[in-house]
């Protein structure tokens, strides 16, 4: 299973992602992860990224290709992978397209989740974080017991600052830019299978395996 998972920051890749990953038993690979593994380990393209990183610029396209092209060549790979947070631009779509055509490989899927702006708005500036101990909540679908106080150890929870009203609406507003012209990419070429992400989790998970063919 070769797959790519689209759709806006709080549309719940991350849920789904995990569950995909322990199904096919396949590894969940993102740019992100590729970015601090490399620089970690001082690769030649670890050190490039570093370089754009630590100056505050975007990484290009060229780089970020380049590395998930090294990533995908690897052993854990052979069965399959979950691309999460790649391609985020046409650009990256269409070389990455190429690389697969010259391994005589294609994707099976492109996993795009559909979500209302204002479940996004608040998914996103529901999340709380404990400042303790790290756990997870949201106000309304993950409620801690006693408001503000987490289960685990009755640290103080907080909102991160990527949760805030004015950073999520940002945050939507630079998908909807960069990457949301990807949903007509794979629409055209077949690949693009759309999902109603505002379901509960779980149906949204047999959804997506009903229509994987499994």
């Amino acid at each position: 299973m070769r797959a790519v998972l689209l759709g806006p920051p709080g549309a719940g890749k991350g849920t789904q992602a995990v569950k995909l990953v322990e199904k096919y038993r396949i590894p969940q690979i993102s740019t992100g992860d590729i970015f601090r593994k490399n620089i970690k380990e001082e690769t030649e393209l670890g050190k490039k990224v570093q370089e754009y990183t630590t100056s505050g610029r975007l990484v290009p396209d060229e780089l970020v290709v380049d590395l998930v092209k090294d990533r995908l060549q690897q052993e854990d790979c052979k069965n399959g992978y979950l691309l999460d947070g790649f391609p985020r631009t046409i650009s990256q779509a269409e070389q990455l397209d190429e690389y697969l055509k010259e391994r005589g490989e294609q994707l099976d899927a492109v996993i795009n989740f559909e979500v209302g702006h204002d479940t996004l708005m608040e998914r996103l500036t529901g999340r709380r974080i404990c400042k303790v101990c790290g756990a997870g909540y949201h106000v309304k679908n993950i409620p801690p017991r006693v408001e503000g106080v987490c289960d685990k150890c009755g640290g103080e929870l907080e909102q991160r600052k990527d949760d805030t009203a004015e950073t999520a609406e940002k945050r939507i507003a630079v998908y909807e830019e960069s990457t949301a012209p990807l949903i007509d990419y794979y629409a055209k070429n077949g690949a693009l299978k759309n999902f109603n992400a505002e379901k509960d989790h779980s149906i949204v998970f047999e959804e997506i395996i009903a229509a994987l063919g499994e």
